[in-house]
């Protein structure tokens, strides 16, 4: 293998032409995954299993062809900041197709901090709430990647500038997502030890679509679950997981909804804030903190009668302290 560095340097006149070479993998295996949705979807109806619901499927294809028609109409634009970069720094590689196999596996380890980070921040968690939103856990969840997912492009930027050729960046995106669509589904049980550790599997994502305390914020991974391991944000699969969000959705066929749910609470929110550090806590903070406070918040505005005075009564109050967390915690009241 003869690494090249220096290459010349990109065309820009004649970017079109080159970013034609860059396939639209996402495009051909769309026929392939339908396929598979539809042998998951008989499978499930003949053993009586309720694996999919009319909307939810409805809803999370709406917004996987959205999200396949926005990527397409984007790709120039992301191409051109990518060949920009490559044509900015001194130590450009030569296109070789070997230089695939590190790529993806830089490109994977910038997946997980932009998806650790967008369970983090509201802004960003906006961004990627829809996947979470499914209460059915079955192939098309895949579809469901948000329409404004590629804001978060600049996370992906330390790949460009460890040199690769613009053309490798996209081929090791595009193969990330297809590798997603098979992790999504309960028909996979665990499988060999060796795989269980090192790459993403059904039973490791099934833990990161969780609600239950346990699963919360873990297995970040795209393709390698190791970076889990590494980072202390791994949990194996043990109880039965519980999918969806804390405050499911009731337009389930809607994709604007679907998209754009998160935004509409945050503009309330910002709407109510006293002050601009609210404002702005409502804004970048940290989902989880975000729902904790505002709970707070209401509690402290209940009046002391709408509370019974009842020291063997006690209440179920439901809490979230994360995006995808339901907490039930019983409290005994007027014996505080």
């Amino acid at each position: 293998m003869d690494l090249k560095f220096g290459a010349d340097k990109i065309d820009l006149n004649n970017l079109s032409a080159i970013g034609d070479s860059a396939p639209d993998l996402l495009v051909w295996a769309a026929p392939v995954m339908f396929f598979f949705v539809l042998i998951e979807y008989l499978v499930s109806r003949y053993q009586g299993r309720h694996s999919y619901d009319k909307k939810e499927t409805i809803g999370s294809t709406l917004v996987g062809i959205g999200n396949v028609g926005i990527g397409v109409a984007l790709k120039a634009m992301m191409f051109y900041l990518f060949v920009i970069v490559y044509n900015f720094i001194p130590w450009r590689m030569e296109f070789s197709w070997w230089t695939f196999l590190p790529c993806y596996v830089i490109f994977d380890l910038c997946s997980y901090g932009a998806h650790n980070i967008s369970h983090r921040m509201r802004f960003l968690w906006a961004t990627h709430v829809a996947h979470h939103s499914g209460e059915h856990f079955n192939l098309t969840i895949s579809f469901r990647l948000s329409w404004v997912q590629y804001v978060k492009i600049f996370f992906f930027l330390p790949v460009a500038l460890v040199g690769f050729h613009p053309i490798i960046i996209f081929l090791a995106n595009q193969i990330g997502i297809l590798f997603q669509f098979w992790v999504h589904t309960e028909y996979i049980g665990k499988l060999h030890p060796w795989i269980e550790y090192l790459l993403v599997t059904p039973s490791n994502h099934r833990v990161h679509h969780g609600s239950q305390e346990k699963y919360l914020n873990k297995n970040y991974g795209a393709t390698f679950i190791i970076w889990d391991r590494i980072f202390g944000t791994y949990q194996v699969e043990e109880e039965q997981v519980v999918f969806g969000i804390t405050k499911n959705i009731e337009r389930k066929q809607d994709p604007i909804h679907i998209n754009f749910h998160e935004y509409a609470d945050i503009i309330r929110d910002i709407r109510s804030a006293s002050g601009m550090k609210e404002k702005l806590f409502f804004i970048f903070g940290d989902p989880g903190d975000i729902w904790k406070y505002k709970k707070e918040k209401e509690m402290k505005l209940l009046a002391p009668g709408d509370l019974k005075d009842n020291t063997n009564q006690a209440a179920i109050i439901e809490m979230e302290s994360g995006p995808d967390q339901k907490i039930k915690m019983k409290r005994s009241l007027g014996n505080h």
